[in-house]
C-alpha cells in the first residue's frame, strides 16, 4: 500500500528483426496453389485473425475487389493465419503483397526452420517471399501475416503458397482411457493415452470446454470442495475435433480455502496505520468502528530486504500522539475478536520490501511472523508485497511451476504458516494490478527478455496458495491502464475499471495470451475489490456512486456499462480499502457507503 506516492511502472518491449530475402524461385509445373482465399475475395474465409483485428476491405487492393486490412492494438500485432496441409520433405514457395510499416509474412510448423520475410516500410504494394522445406514428419504448416505493436493498420493481398499438396489430414479418433487422479478440494488431475494424429486436446467439464492441452494430462482447477464433476476430452488437429471421450466423474475433497475463514458473507477490509502516521491521523484499535470485519495492521517490515526477519512495533508517541500502550492495544484486539472481527498482520507495504531469496530467509520469515502473530494473538497474515519484492527470473515462464527463489520460498513459507495455525488461519493478499491482471498481456521478462520481470509475478503465488487463500483484494488504484478480457484498456477511478479487473479474477485468463497457460478464476467468496478511501489515500479514488455501480454489475449484472462480464457473482465477498485512517479522515464515507449498500 502507498504511504505517500503512487507506483509508476514501465514495460519495455523488444522488437524482433529479420533480414529481407530474395524473391522465391518460380514454382514447378506440378506444384499447386495451397493457400485458400489468398486474395480475400471471400472475405476472411479460411483465415483467422487475432483479437478480431482483421477485415476484408475494398480499398486499397492490389488485384481483384478485396484485400486484407488488419489493425494492431495494445499487445496484439494483428496476426492473420491459415493452416495448410503439406507433404514431408518437400519445398514450398510462400509469397504475398503488403502495404504498411513493419509488415511480416511467414510460416511456422515447418519441422525444419520456420521462415519469414518483412518490410520496414511499404507505402505502396511490396512483394514479400520466402521458400522453405518441410521436415520428415511435417504434414501441415501455418502461414501468416502480421504487423507490429503500436503501428497503424497494414494491408495484404494475393497471398500464395505453391508446392505439392499434402494428403488430407484425418480427424483423430476419440480419446479412450480418460482417468482422474486424486482430487484436492479445488482441483482434479486428468490423464489419457495419446491419440494418433492429434496435435492437441480439448478438455470439457459438464459438457462445456474449460481448457486445452498439448500433452496427455491436464489439471482442472478452481473447483468447489465436496462437489462431483464430470470430465471428457477430445482430440484435435488441423482437420477438426474428434468426438468426446467417455465421461469420468470425480468428487473434490472437503475443505480447501473455506467459505472465507469465518468472515461474514459480506466483508469490509481495512488497513490500520498501526506503526506509522502519514497525515491521516492516528486511530486507536479500540476506536475502529464495528463496520470493519477484517483489520490489517500496517505494517510488519523486514530488518533488511533479504533478511526475512519481520518486525512490528506500534507507532512511537512522538509520531502518533494518543497511541495506546502495547497492553491496551492487545486488549483492544481481543475485544474486536470477541465481536467476530479478524485482525491480521500485513507484511510489506510500499516501504517494506521483502525478498525471500534463500531458504534461510524463508525460515526466518516463518519464525518472525509467527512471533508477531503469537505476541498479539492475531488471526492470520496479509501479504502486501510491493515494489521489487517479487520479480521473476529470466526463463521462469510458467506460473504453474515457478522456479524463481523469491517466489518459491514465499509459497513454502506461507504454506508452513498455514499448516502451523490450522484451518482457522486467515490468509489475504493485496497485490497491485501490475502483478496480477497485467499478466494477461505480459509475464515476467517475456520471450525476448526486455519486459519488466515483475509483470504478473504474483500469479504463481496466488495459484499455488488458492486452496489456502481466504481473500484476494487487488489494489485497483495507483495503477496504469490495464487491458481487460475485452482486449480494451481500462483506467482507474470508475466502475468500469473495477468491473473489468474483478471479472478477470473471477473468470480467469490465459497468461501472456498463452491459452495453454490459463490462470483459473478464483471463487467469488475469495475476492474483494480494493479501493482508496479518499482522494488523499491514493490515485484512482472512486466515488460511492461508481463503487455501487461496480457492485451492481458484478453481483446482479445491472448497471454494467459497456463492459460485459463473464458471469454474475452474487457471493462476491466485499470491499477492501486503504485505509481505515483515511476513511476516518474522510468522515467515514467509504465504510458508511458499504454499510448502506443493498446486496440482494
Amino acid at each position: 500500500m502507498d504511504r505517500a506516492r503512487p507506483l509508476t511502472l514501465l514495460l519495455v518491449g523488444a522488437l524482433a528483426v529479420g533480414g529481407l530475402t530474395a524473391l522465391a524461385p518460380a514454382a514447378q509445373a506440378a506444384d499447386s496453389e495451397l493457400a485458400r482465399n489468398g486474395g480475400f475475395e471471400a472475405g476472411l474465409d479460411g483465415w483467422s485473425c487475432t483479437a478480431g483485428s482483421g477485415a476484408a476491405v475494398t480499398t486499397p487492393v492490389r488485384s481483384g475487389t478485396k484485400a486484407l486490412q488488419a489493425t494492431p492494438a495494445g499487445s496484439d500485432n494483428a496476426k492473420c493465419s491459415q493452416t495448410v496441409t503439406v507433404k514431408p520433405n518437400s519445398t514450398y514457395a510462400l509469397s504475398g503483397w503488403v502495404r504498411g510499416s513493419y509488415v511480416y509474412l511467414g510460416v511456422t510448423g515447418t519441422g525444419t526452420t520456420d521462415a519469414y520475410d518483412w518490410t520496414q516500410s511499404a507505402p505502396n504494394w511490396q512483394k514479400l517471399a520466402k521458400t522453405f522445406t518441410t521436415g520428415a514428419n511435417t504434414t501441415s504448416v501455418t502461414i501468416y501475416t502480421h504487423g507490429w505493436y503500436g503501428t497503424p493498420a497494414y494491408q495484404a493481398d494475393d497471398l500464395s503458397l505453391l508446392g505439392p499438396g499434402g494428403d488430407p489430414v484425418q480427424i483423430p479418433a476419440a480419446p479412450t482411457g480418460l482417468t482422474a487422479g486424486t482430487p484436492t478440494a479445488t482441483s482434479v488431475p486428468l490423464s489419457w493415452p495419446a491419440v494418433a494424429g492429434a496435435t492437441s486436446y480439448k478438455i470439457y467439464r459438464g459438457g462445456s470446454p474449460i481448457g486445452t492441452a498439448t500433452g496427455t494430462s491436464y489439471t482442472a482447477t478452481g473447483l468447489s470442495p465436496s462437489t462431483a464433476y464430470s470430465f471428457q476430452v477430445s482430440a484435435v488437429n488441423s482437420a477438426g475435433e474428434s468426438a468426446k471421450s467417455a465421461a469420468v466423474t470425480a468428487t473434490t475433497a472437503s475443505g480447501g480455502g473455506g467459505e472465507g475463514g469465518g468472515l461474514p458473507a459480506r466483508a469490509l477490509v481495512g488497513y490500520l496505520h498501526a506503526s506509522f502516521a502519514n497525515g491521516s491521523g492516528y486511530t486507536r484499535m479500540a476506536d475502529v468502528p464495528d463496520s470493519w470485519d477484517v483489520i490489517n495492521l500496517a505494517f510488519g517490515e523486514p530488518t533488511s530486504v533479504t533478511s526475512g526477519d519481520i518486525r512490528f512495533n506500534l507507532c512511537p508517541a512522538t509520531e502518533c500522539p494518543g497511541v495506546e500502550s502495547p497492553a491496551e492495544f492487545k486488549a483492544a484486539i481481543k475485544a474486536k475478536q470477541a465481536a467476530g472481527k479478524k485482525v491480521l498482520i500485513s507484511i510489506g507495504g510500499q516501504n517494506g520490501q521483502v525478498q525471500l531469496a534463500t531458504p534461510a530467509a524463508r525460515d526466518t520469515f516463518v519464525s518472525s511472523v509467527s512471533k508477531i502473530i503469537d505476541e498479539y494473538g492475531l488471526d492470520g497474515l496479509d501479504i502486501d508485497f510491493e515494489g521489487h519484492s517479487l520479480s521473476l527470473q529470466t526463463g521462469d515462464t510458467d506460473f504453474r511451476n515457478p522456479t524463481t527463489p523469491v517466489v518459491v520460498n514465499l509459497i513454502q513459507a506461507v504454506k508452513t504458516l498455514k499448516a502451523k495455525y490450522g484451518s482457522k488461519f486467515v490468509l489475504t493478499m493485496a497485490p497491485e494490478t501490475f502483478f496480477v491482471q497485467l499478466g494477461y498481456q505480459f509475464y515476467g521478462s517475456g520471450p525476448w527478455g526486455g519486459q519488466d520481470p515483475r509483470a504478473g509475478a504474483y500469479l504463481p503465488v496466488i495459484h499455488a496458495l488458492r486452496d489456502d487463500l481466504t481473500l484476494l483484494h487487488v489494489q485497483d488504484y495507483n495503477s496504469g491502464s490495464i487491458m481487460g478480457l475485452d482486449n480494451q484498456y481500462h483506467s482507474m477511478g470508475s466502475a468500469d475499471f473495477h468491473i473489468a479487473m474483478t471479472d478477470m479474477l473471477l473468470t480467469g485468463f490465459p497468461v501472456a495470451g498463452n491459452a495453454e497457460r490459463f490462470f483459473p478464476g478464483l471463487r467469488p467468496y475469495q475476492v474483494a475489490i480494493g479501493l482508496p478511501a479518499s482522494t488523499q489515500a491514493g490515485n484512482g479514488h472512486t466515488s460511492p456512486a461508481e463503487v455501487n455501480k461496480a457492485l451492481d454489475c458484478l453481483t446482479k449484472k445491472q448497471n454494467c456499462g459497456s463492459y460485459q462480464t463473464h458471469g454474475t457473482w452474487s457471493s462476491l465477498r466485499g470491499l477492501m480499502t486503504w485505509s481505515i485512517n483515511w476513511d476516518r479522515f474522510n468522515k467515514w464515507e467509504f465504510s458508511r457507503n458499504f454499510d448502506a449498500y443493498t446486496w440482494n
